[in-house]
């Protein structure tokens, strides 16, 4: 019964860190850029969510306005920080990214104080907890997983059976030859954006209702180790950032579960090492060839 408990809390954990996986993945997948203003675009849907909440707003258009937020500061991102710096070496876009992130935290910090403040999770996810074979699973660890195996079921459709999927597809074969066929590539990478974050407002969710606290670093180590699953999975992936999440949240309940709690970071971040060292494309990933 206690390993099918720790199974169900590493499902959970792992569904979250997938649904952040895959913004990484599907920025990284079409401009080459590792976002990782990326977890920080989750801490400020916290904020949203919670904010909206205490000030009287429905639950769930509460949810929905911290969701639009989200793409809305993705997009805005996205035209002010990278769109200018296309054409430059990537380092330029890693360097601008990592600005952004300690720009958003730093603005956090300053509009809402560095406190860590309580979440409202019960108004949100609402339910007594179920009963199976003897083990309790939480209304929030049920949501969590059916949530975010809907979001990947529903992004994987739209990437591979749509127009707007197989544009984004194009991009990330072949940018240039994809501008040639008629693509507007800026649309379909603001478009990528847009997704990415989405993903990350309802991982915000997610996680505020699983760790019932917003602050405004909140979003760092959970961008982190969600990178660290996208890079074990297959760094522009779909289903490696999947793979990838859920591996990364088992590893890290069980460690939890064998009282080696203070090194849950430590083992998450040697998975990085040790896949970078035998397997640089993960799991799933494809190896890249650079055209010269």
């Amino acid at each position: 019964m206690l390993f099918l408990s720790q199974i169900i809390n590493g499902l959970q954990l792992g569904s979250i860190y997938a649904l952040v996986a895959l913004g990484y993945s599907m920025v990284y997948g079409i401009i080459m850029l590792l976002n990782f203003a990326h977890g920080d675009i989750i801490m400020v849907g916290g904020y949203v969510a919670m904010l909206t909440i205490a000030a009287g707003v429905h639950p769930i258009l509460a949810v929905i306005l911290a969701i639009l937020a989200c793409v809305v500061l993705g997009v805005m991102i996205d035209k002010v920080a990278y769109a200018p710096l296309r054409s430059s070496p990537r380092i330029s876009l890693l360097i601008t990214a990592i600005g952004v992130s300690f720009l958003l935290e730093n603005l956090a910090q300053n509009i809402w104080g560095a406190n860590a403040r309580p979440f409202p999770n019960s108004s949100i996810i609402k339910g007594a907890a179920i009963s199976i074979g003897g083990v309790h699973i939480g209304n929030t660890a049920i949501v969590t997983i059916v949530v975010s195996l809907l979001s990947m079921v529903v992004l994987t459709f739209l990437v591979q059976k749509t127009k707007r999927g197989k544009a984004m597809r194009a991009v990330s074969e072949d940018m240039g030859t994809a501008q040639l066929m008629g693509i507007n590539v800026n649309n379909t990478i603001t478009f990528t954006f847009a997704v990415g974050s989405a993903l990350a407002g309802i991982g915000s969710i997610l996680y505020c209702c699983t760790y019932p606290q917003v602050s405004p670093t909140m979003g760092s180590m959970l961008g982190l180790k969600a990178f660290v699953a996208a890079v074990l999975g297959g760094i522009g992936s779909i289903p490696g950032a999947m793979v990838g999440g859920f591996a990364i949240g088992m590893a890290e309940v069980l460690v939890r579960a064998v009282g080696l709690s203070d090194w849950t970071d430590g083992v998450v971040f040697a998975i990085l090492i040790v896949v970078l060292l035998f397997r640089p494309t993960g799991l799933m990933g494809r190896p890249m060839t650079e055209k010269v």
